[in-house]
């Protein structure tokens, strides 16, 4: 039996009010891809192992094909499309270009959110290490994405803010 019934729900999506109607089962992937255009998170493998639809969810980075839409209700969510903020987006963006951290894209955006909030939450290399490996990257073998970072964290430290 397919549930039909369309659930109102709200949230901010990089920094927009969405107001929108959607049946209980969708993900929150869908919803911000198919109707709110945001098409950096992706739904990779469908079932959190690959972290191709990571956003940020009230600043925590989450698996967006796991999370019910309806329960975004009320969320603050931030895709990769809002790391274009002044700075942001291209510091990470120039810093995975110069490391060649970027292959074939697919798991792009989901490591660029988990770089935002690296430099966000003060990591060591070691926790950024450690947060980079919920992601999956079948193209790079890692070591560009953790070069591409450890520069960013190296930025944040000579400059005292994140880059």
């Amino acid at each position: 039996m397919e549930d039909t019934e369309l659930h109102t729900v709200s949230f901010t999506l990089n920094g927009a009010t969405q107001l929108l109607q959607v049946a209980a089962r969708r993900s929150l992937t869908d919803v911000i891809g198919q109707e709110c255009g945001m098409k950096s998170a992706r739904v990779g493998c469908g079932q959190g192992d690959c972290g191709s639809c990571t956003v940020s969810v009230d600043g925590m980075p989450i698996r967006g094909c796991l999370l019910f839409a309806v329960q975004a209700d009320g969320a603050d969510i931030r895709t990769a499309e809002a790391l274009a903020d002044p700075g942001s987006l291209t510091a990470i963006r120039n810093a995975f270009k110069k490391h060649r951290a970027i292959q074939c894209g697919y798991c792009t955006p989901g490591f660029m959110v988990l770089a935002d909030y690296i430099l966000q939450n003060e990591f060591s290399l070691d926790q950024a290490i450690q947060t980079l490996s919920a992601n999956l990257c079948r193209c790079t073998g890692y070591s560009p994405i953790v070069s591409a970072v450890a520069d960013l964290l190296a930025l944040r430290a000579e400059s005292g803010s994140a880059p």
